[in-house]
């Protein structure tokens, strides 16, 4: 039996939190409930998942907008335990607030709690936020708001945010590794060519020994980089920063885009991670009865390549002649073509629904698959390509060494 710590609310709405053991959550949840509990959260570490326990606050660290994202899938998750639980919304709003252990979240929540005070619904009570809540987030909770389904609406909420969590972090964690080993490796070069290769410079100047070419190239290559290394870091700085501007312009944006999908292996990553994203967002906004067309338009706002956003744009022209959904985006040629042929079944059997959340299912795991050929593929280059860089400035050296012994006596 393990311990898990929770957090939960009595029947009046007030919070408690402590812990349990139990063999597994829905042991502890069914403990909670037999107490009078409405459980918030379960796991293995005081606020955080079983499956994210280890290493969040690093990775929060580094990366802010997964941990923007992970905040949100949090108070969706205890934003639709209180409402399915029967709580008022404001009341539950202000749980919400009281169980976040953020202060800027907290605060973002009492923002939200006093627009939704002062007569606002919901949805335009989040949409004070937008830098937190998409429009796919707010027209969601609009429409679960007119149709007296806020409590299923969460749900779907819930499940769409821990979809987009778990594909964001097995990216980001595929990632790790070979980035890692590539900044071990540079730095590695970096300390023998600024530090080990002049020592050894230094031995056969005083000497005057006859030095072979590659070591004499290497010797001059050590020496511009420790003078005008400072100037090539420069540069590159500046260079990083201009491309980044460009980038911002809509033709830099649009330019960038095309590249990374024409990228040999990363290109089919973002183009499967795209249209994960939008059929996703598609199988969210159609189940819960937002027209197709405003559908559309809000998924082209949600997709990060221009691209596939402005591909979107001319499929939403043709659903609006009629034309149906499969037919237009089989004709942009942008997205997979599995795509098309998965969207026209849909249409003949009046589920684009279901279609859809099986489109985004089946480019998840292919995303993921895609991930962990790029990083098998890139991690053995990474290896390959610093084993033969430090081998070659090694052997250089080594030259130098065993051509001491024909220098006559």
């Amino acid at each position: 039996m393990a311990e898990y710590f929770y957090k939960a609310v009595t029947a009046a709405g007030k919070p408690v939190e402590g812990s349990l053991a139990g063999d597994t959550e829905n042991v502890v949840a069914r403990q909670l409930r037999e107490m009078a509990l409405f459980p918030v959260y379960i796991g293995t570490a005081r606020g955080q998942t079983a499956a994210g326990a280890a290493g969040v606050d690093v990775m929060r660290l580094l990366f802010r907008g997964r941990l923007r994202a992970r905040d949100r899938l949090f108070f969706t998750q205890e934003l639709s335990t209180l409402v399915s639980a029967g709580l008022p919304l404001d009341r539950a709003l202000s749980v919400c607030g009281e169980l976040n252990e953020r202060p800027a979240f907290r605060a973002l929540i009492g923002d939200v709690l006093r627009a939704l005070k002062a007569g606002k619904p919901l949805a335009d009570s989040l949409g004070t936020h937008p830098e937190v809540f998409s429009d796919l987030y707010i027209n969601m909770i609009r429409a679960g708001e007119a149709s007296g389904s806020l409590d299923v609406v969460l749900e779907r909420l819930v499940e769409f945010e821990r979809s987009a969590d778990e594909l964001r972090g097995s990216i980001i964690s595929a990632l790790i590794y070979p980035a890692l080993l590539a900044l071990v490796g540079a730095g590695s070069i970096l300390v023998m060519m600024n530090y080990v290769i002049p020592k050894f410079a230094q031995v056969f100047t005083e000497s005057r020994v006859p030095i072979p070419t590659p070591t004499w190239v290497l010797m001059r290559a050590s020496d511009l980089l420790r003078a005008y290394g400072w100037m090539g870091a420069l540069c590159a700085a500046a260079g990083a920063v201009a491309a980044r501007y460009y980038v911002r312009t809509p033709l830099g944006r649009r330019q960038f885009d095309a590249l990374k999908l024409k990228l040999p292996v990363a290109g089919e990553v973002f183009r499967k991670a795209e249209t994960a994203r939008f059929a996703r967002t598609m199988a969210t906004l159609v189940a819960n009865g937002v027209p197709l067309v405003q559908s559309l338009k809000i998924s082209r706002g949600l997709l990060n390549n221009v691209i596939l956003s402005e591909s979107l744009a001319v499929v939403t022209q043709g659903v609006q002649r009629g034309e149906g959904l499969a037919g237009p985006l089989q004709r942009v040629r942008v997205f997979p073509a599995l795509a098309a042929h998965l969207l026209r079944v849909g249409e003949e059997t009046g589920k684009l629904d279901v279609m859809f959340g099986r489109m985004a299912d089946i480019y998840d795991s292919d995303t993921r698959a895609a991930i962990k050929r790029a990083t098998a593929l890139f991690e053995p280059l990474v290896i390959l390509v610093m084993g033969l860089v430090v081998g070659t400035m090694v052997l250089s050296m080594l030259m130098a060494i065993v051509s001491i012994n024909d220098v006559p006596l």
